[in-house]
């Protein structure tokens, strides 16, 4: 199993915090949340280069996530 790890997504948002989107994910990796929100201010500042009136970011898992699905049956011939 992958260890996990978190990463920054910067998102733009519209005035007063609204309808934010996810414009791009910085690229380094985290290896705790901590760490990654340390990082915020100057991961910021690194991408003040958007088009949009906010921008904000957020600290996510990076990790693999595993779903599990029922399993389906086969047809018998």
């Amino acid at each position: 199993m992958e260890a996990t790890f978190f990463v920054m997504a910067i998102m733009g948002c519209g005035d007063a915090n609204t309808a934010c989107t996810e414009a791009r994910v910085d690229p380094v990796r985290y290896s705790n949340v901590a760490q990654c929100q340390a990082a915020m201010p100057a991961a910021l500042a690194r991408n003040n280069d958007l088009s949009f009136p906010v921008i904000s970011a957020t600290c996510r898992s990076g990790a693999p996530q595993w779903v599990r699905t029922a399993a389906k049956a086969l047809p018998r011939g």
